[in-house]
């Protein structure tokens, strides 16, 4: 048996852009966590920057390799759920990227696969842990805008070039919502809990796109509009965030900076690390304030998962939520192919049991 003190030992499958620009630093900054393994087949890649790692070519065996007591899921969406089934059913810990798998089935199949061998299944849903998201999220809560009526939050970039990733091209679970819908509605899903129904659009607008690079999602409340929206044609003008409630609105306008900050070469825990200068605007009755963003650091969803593991806190992202989430983009993009609201296809035992989770978290 490992020892209390000994290091958590961690295999990380995939060591493409998810991979190399985050998982493997933020797993490499968080005390407790030993990358022990990396699942690649490029050898020569993984070695410049962790040589002192493992390198296993078959994602299979890397699996189930008994060097790991964590395997972290980094790979093309469609084989999520085989690889997950494979290291619950050898006894590890498991944390698949988003999206947690192609459909609501293989979701609800891993959570009781998990629960079956007593292991923790977690998803990576590392923007929970973004500047501009703790910003808005603590805006909401303070009940300074009363109750909310209208809620924005749009990830949009500027990238005419159809690039040649398998997120871009034909097959399951690519496209733009499967890509970045994860993320928008899980935040909403934090904040907000579950909508009685979802509608949405989903257009290919770049010359050269085979699956859609637009998404335009309204998760409709009793009386508040969550709007999710992407896009790839959208070179400025847009705010991350825009919150409006009966007594006054809140602004974030720029992103959180942690990706741009990896792909910059910056350590997770540096000097500035997750360090947010663009402020909230706040409007109401009394003009316009500004207050600062708190700073985001995405190590805390390892750290919350390294103490989950030892009994010591709860897992940050339950197998009950990734089912939940699941339910809401699989609505989504039914909606945008029958043109019509869709409930999520959740039983009331989910539903209840998600307010509950909610709740308490």
């Amino acid at each position: 048996a490992r020892s209390e003190t000994a290091p958590l030992r961690v295999a990380l499958i995939g060591y493409g852009f998810a991979g190399k620009t985050f998982h493997a630093p933020l797993i490499a900054a968080t005390p407790g966590l030993e990358l022990a393994l990396i699942g690649s087949s490029d050898a020569a890649k993984v070695g410049a920057d962790f040589p002192a790692a493992a390198v296993v070519a078959d994602p299979l065996q890397a699996a189930v390799d008994p060097r790991a007591d964590l395997i972290v899921i980094a790979t093309p969406n469609h084989s999520h759920a085989p690889l997950a089934r494979a290291a619950l059913a050898a006894g590890k810990h498991v944390i698949v990227d988003k999206p947690f798998t192609l459909d609501l089935a293989q979701a609800r199949e891993l959570a009781a696969l998990a629960q079956r061998h007593g292991r923790l299944l977690s998803v990576f849903q590392n923007r929970r842990w973004d500047s501009d998201y703790l910003g808005v999220k603590q805006a909401i809560e303070s009940g300074r805008l009363g109750a909310i009526a209208h809620f924005e939050s749009h990830i949009d970039r500027f990238r005419p070039q159809v690039r040649e990733r398998w997120r871009e091209q034909a097959g399951p679970g690519t496209g733009v919502w499967w890509d970045l819908g994860p993320h928008l509605a899980d935040q909403a899903l934090q904040l907000f809990g579950l909508p009685e129904r979802v509608f949405a659009s989903l257009a290919v607008q770049r010359d050269g796109a085979v699956v859609a690079d637009w998404a335009h999602v309204v998760l409709e409340y009793p009386r508040l509009r969550a709007i999710l929206h992407a896009g790839m044609l959208a070179a400025g003008g847009v705010a991350r965030f825009l919150v409006h409630g009966r007594d006054g609105s809140v602004v974030k306008a720029r992103a959180d900076r942690q990706e741009a900050q990896l792909l910059a070469g910056l350590a997770p825990g540096a000097p500035g690390w997750g360090e947010d200068p663009d402020e909230l605007q706040w409007f109401g009755a009394d003009g316009e304030t500004r207050s600062p963003a708190p700073a985001g650091d995405q190590r805390r969803y390892y750290a919350a998962v390294r103490d989950a593991i030892a009994g010591r806190g709860a897992n940050p992202v339950t197998p009950l939520q990734a089912v939940a989430l699941m339910a809401v983009l699989e609505a989504a993009d039914a909606s945008a192919a029958q043109g019509r609201a869709l409930a999520p296809a959740l039983s009331e035992d989910e539903r209840a049991a998600f307010a509950r989770e909610l709740a308490q978290s």
